[in-house]
């Protein structure tokens, strides 16, 4: 934090912290915060980890205020809560009540917090339907619509694909009203996937099936359409009568079909086909039919009857994420594995002992964080270090088959990448069998994508750093003369309407998604532009109105303040350091009011 601090200019935002390692460290870096005039977001989380009800967030709030303003000391319009935007719509009936628990967060922070700001990452909200941008931004503007009339102050989302309100089909915007203030339960949800289906084109599904339809398919065709659609009227019936009539034994069922049906699932998950509610409809699917087979795998006494094995989860050691882990952990006992979750913030010493204790057959780690990437290397090298034999699973939003390849598999070689929950089962499965084509499969990707990385560094043909040091600039010209002013300089209150024909128009554009193309990309020339042309010639307009307005004494909206500084300057070897030569001095007031 400190050394981004060092390197901002103006007033920056610590983007965040929170009470998950307690008050102390909490009051450390707030104190950083303050020392350089800092704002800071604070997360809704503390030392049991992610609040995710309404009570856990006010609770979590009111303590960091607390903190903040009697002990750090700092101002109450500095400080930003983050009270967590969580999925809705999941298919998990816990998950019902995260869109009502945010909303009335804010709106109890602005008027039992005074001074306190409100910020939130509005995506999270709608990830259940991953895939679908029409109900997405739908979801999007509809929840911001309620947060922001309580008091939300910002947020974090794509401007340009948030519909209006007027705009939004009258259905979908009642589904999603219904959704977010959690009215009719997991029931809403079943409607919101009829109309994915409808707005992607393939038609509304029909809500019963007849029995006369259904029966006249194939029987693998119905085991596969039943979890695929997440089916469970015929699942028991349907598994019996292929137990009944194949040699097969029933763990051959749930190994066979059963699991070929979930990775159809994974692969249309993947490709955003298919959304989360979904996958989890599936997973109780299979669930069911696992359940039917259970006790027939037990009477006859197979190798593996009763649990397929044992998974030991954990969101890694300074992460608190744990959705994805959830499901994860549903998925996987919905297809008969032992799930030990061992929730957040998990360090790896308690990890790798619960795994020996419960003599786990796999272990599986997830984090959002970027410094969770380096906490998995660590697991990773601890479990070479104590000659472990556990297939190690990689999961979270920040990993990837990159970085797992190139980072974490040299440190340990029975890693395994899990991009999404609904590929566990089949990666699962895998391992328990020591399916040696797969585990070489896998190395042999590892491979591939390790020489790939190596073959992309060469390609950056960087200058040795001698070399650069060869070519350093040598002033052969006659000594520049001195600045009329050395130091620090303060304008205090400048004159607008002296600086807004130094603006460079581009970062403008670029924020607002506006490119056009060659020769039309820059400011004017973009104005010419076929297709953004005619919105950037539209919001550059809208920009000098309020310019024009901020610049007017009269209507004036914010104030300029500039604080530059020309130092001397000395080199020592390879360091440069400038010295302020002059005392601080400061520019003719041309404060006028306002």
């Amino acid at each position: 934090i400190e050394a981004g601090l060092k390197c901002t200019q103006g007033k920056s935002i610590v983007n965040s912290i929170s009470l998950k390692e307690g008050e102390e460290e909490f009051l450390q870096k707030a104190a950083t915060v303050k020392r350089y005039g800092a704002a800071v977001v604070i997360m809704a989380f503390d030392e049991q980890g992610q609040a995710d009800s309404f009570e856990r967030k006010i609770g979590i709030c009111q303590r960091s205020y607390d903190l903040l303003v009697d002990k750090a000391g700092i101002d109450p319009t500095d400080i930003i809560f983050d009270p967590n935007v969580l999925t809705i719509g999941t298919g998990l009936s816990e998950h019902n009540n995260y869109g009502k628990d945010f909303i009335q967060t804010v709106e109890w922070i602005k008027k039992n917090l005074p001074g306190a700001l409100v910020s939130g990452g509005l995506s999270n909200v709608s990830f259940a339907f991953r895939g679908n941008k029409i109900i997405r931004e739908a979801i999007h503007s509809v929840f911001l619509y309620y947060a922001t009339n309580v008091g939300l102050d910002m947020g974090i989302v794509h401007a340009g694909n948030l519909p209006l309100l007027k705009d939004i089909d009258p259905l979908l915007k009642q589904l999603c009203d219904d959704l977010i203030w959690n009215r009719n339960g997991t029931e809403v949800t079943e409607q919101m996937l009829l109309y994915a289906e409808k707005v992607k084109g393939k038609g509304v599904k029909k809500a019963n099936t007849s029995d006369n339809d259904w029966n006249a398919k194939p029987l693998s065709a119905r085991l596969s359409d039943a979890i695929v659609n997440g089916i469970d009227k015929y699942i028991v019936a349907d598994v019996e009568e292929y137990r009944v009539s194949t040699d097969i034994e029933p763990i051959e069922i749930i190994e066979g079909p059963l699991l070929d049906a979930m990775g159809i699932v994974g692969d249309l998950f993947g490709s955003g086909k298919m959304f989360l509610p979904q996958v989890i409809k599936s997973a109780r699917v299979m669930k069911k039919a696992v359940a039917h087979l259970t006790p027939f795998i037990e009477a006859s006494k197979v190798e593996g009857s009763g649990n397929k094995g044992t998974v030991v989860l954990a969101t890694v050691k300074g992460d608190v994420h744990d959705i994805g882990k959830n499901i994860v952990g549903v998925v996987l006992g919905c297809n008969n594995y032992r799930v030990i979750d061992l929730g957040v913030m998990c360090p790896m010493e308690k990890i790798l002992a619960t795994a020996l204790k419960e003599k786990a057959d796999i272990i599986g780690v997830s984090g959002l964080i970027t410094p969770s990437l380096r906490e998995m290397v660590n697991i990773a090298n601890e479990m070479t270090k104590r000659g472990l034999t556990t297939p190690l699973l990689i999961g979270g939003a920040t990993t990837s088959r990159k970085h797992t390849a190139v980072k974490i598999w040299p440190a340990y070689d029975l890693v395994i990448y899990v991009p999404d929950a609904s590929r566990a089962v089949n990666v699962a499965t895998s391992l328990i069998n020591k399916d040696a084509k797969y585990l070489q499969g896998v190395r042999t990707l590892y491979e591939k994508v390790q020489q790939d990385h190596t073959k992309t560094m060469q390609r950056k043909e960087i200058t040795p750093l001698p070399e650069c040091r060869e070519k350093k600039f040598v002033c052969t010209s006659p000594t520049p003369p001195p600045p009329n002013q050395l130091g620090v300089q303060v304008f205090n209150n400048y004159d607008l309407r002296e600086v807004v024909d130094l603006i460079d128009w581009k970062p403008f554009f670029d924020v607002w998604q506006l490119r056009g193309r060659y020769p039309n990309r820059s400011y004017p020339k973009i104005f010419d532009d076929k297709t953004v042309g005619f919105e950037a010639k539209k919001l550059f307009d809208e920009a000098q109105t309020m310019l024009s307005d901020s610049c007017d004494v009269t209507t004036r909206l914010c104030c300029y303040w500039a604080v530059p500084g020309l130092l001397g300057g000395r080199r020592r070897g390879n360091r440069a350091r400038g010295r302020q030569t002059e005392h601080l001095s400061h520019a003719p007031s041309t404060d006028k009011g306002g």
